[in-house]
């Protein structure tokens, strides 16, 4: 008994199924290897579907072509073909894909509900209107000429925050409750579809020809223009989203209980919301709003690491496998190249149905 008493307390904790109790020296902590495992395979699987994605496509590529490309050894037009046409379109999915998932996981865990994601909010229609406003508002020759060819993602970062601000306004009461939070963001939704349809009703045809194909979200002619500075911005909002995530895991047990803790509640609410947002219209402006990718990975996310919250990492990471994985869709296998926001409203689509029936199921019992 006295041998018991003197162990450290740390030993004698329960180990969960799957856990594993690490120690170095004095310290020690528990190892979740499924937490581990499914974003070190989802970045093995981004990693692999860029190699397939850089050299398929209307002109192949072979793989030894391709490393040789890649290490400054290429024919010319191989490396025109790898390194500008389809390199930075691989970067940009990845990018966006990493960015939605993570803005959808911190939705998710904030509001304490799976339909918390910034299709439903509001944020990325929001994002919308500012893009359709400059394409047909500014025209070529417009705002967006004039801002040389910055007008139409600038808009679309605007509309995003705007509406995004709109939501926190509008869904504070004495801290944001996540049923409140998706109510109004249901209804900022509607609010700026109505204001898009209203826009194109106004635009050119070919204007309005080509904001209907930014709507749809599309990584076609994507250049290194939108991916550096789409990887500088995630350069600061990844480390913040990682940041918040002790909050964040405080504040899924209930406004009472992060205020008994020592949470600044309306500060750490708003620090959620903001990187959340911005990580959304960052997303949007550098590809459109790709749909559902949001809605999707984080659920898929924390059904396979098997945690009580979607995991931020491997949300991030198979939102960029998702994008990647699709965008390679539509280039090799689809008879027609098609966006890449069609593609990922087909798998989104059905999820959001089953969400919403199973929570009807849930609310008769």
């Amino acid at each position: 008994m006295t041998e018991l008493a003197d162990r450290p307390r740390a030993t004698m904790r329960v180990r969960q199924p799957g856990e594993t109790v690490v120690r170095v020296g004095p310290v020690s902590g528990r190892v979740r290897w499924r937490q581990l495992a499914v974003p070190l395979v989802a970045a093995i699987v981004v990693v692999l579907l860029g190699a397939v994605g850089l050299g398929r496509g209307d002109f192949p590529i072979g793989v030894g072509d391709v490393l040789r490309t890649l290490a400054g050894l290429g024919e010319q037009s191989q490396e025109f073909i790898v390194l500008e046409l389809r390199a930075p379109r691989i970067v940009v999915g990845a990018l966006v894909g990493i960015a939605f998932g993570l803005a959808g996981a911190l939705f998710q865990t904030f509001a304490r509900n799976p339909l918390a994601s910034p299709d439903i909010l509001g944020i990325t229609q929001g994002a919308s209107v500012g893009a359709v406003a400059a394409i047909v508002l500014g025209g070529t020759s417009g705002a967006a000429g004039l801002l040389g060819g910055l007008g139409v993602p600038l808009a679309a970062m605007l509309g995003a925050l705007a509406f995004g601000a709109l939501l926190f306004v509008l869904a504070w009461r004495r801290g944001v409750d996540g049923y409140r939070l998706v109510l109004v963001g249901i209804a900022l939704w509607a609010v700026a579809a109505a204001l898009t349809d209203w826009l194109l009703t106004r635009a050119e045809v070919f204007d309005a020809a080509a904001a209907y194909v930014w709507i749809t979200g599309s990584l076609n002619a994507r250049t290194w223009d939108q991916a550096v500075p789409l990887a500088l911005a995630l350069a600061v909002l990844v480390p913040l989203a990682l940041a918040a995530s002790r909050a964040l895991g405080v504040l899924q047990f209930g406004d009472d209980t992060a205020r008994g803790l020592g949470v600044r509640l309306s500060l750490a609410q708003a620090a959620v919301v903001l990187v959340a947002v911005a990580l959304t219209a960052s997303a949007v402006a550098a590809a459109g709003p790709i749909s559902y990718v949001a809605l999707v990975v984080p659920q898929i996310a924390v059904r396979l690491t098997g945690g009580s919250r979607p995991p931020l990492v491997a949300s991030g990471l198979l939102g960029a496998a998702l994008v990647v994985g699709a965008d390679l869709l539509t280039r090799t296998v689809l008879p027609e190249a098609l966006p890449v926001g069609i593609l990922t409203a087909l798998v989104g689509a059905p999820y959001l149905l089953w969400l919403l029936v199973r929570g009807r199921r849930r609310s008769t019992l």
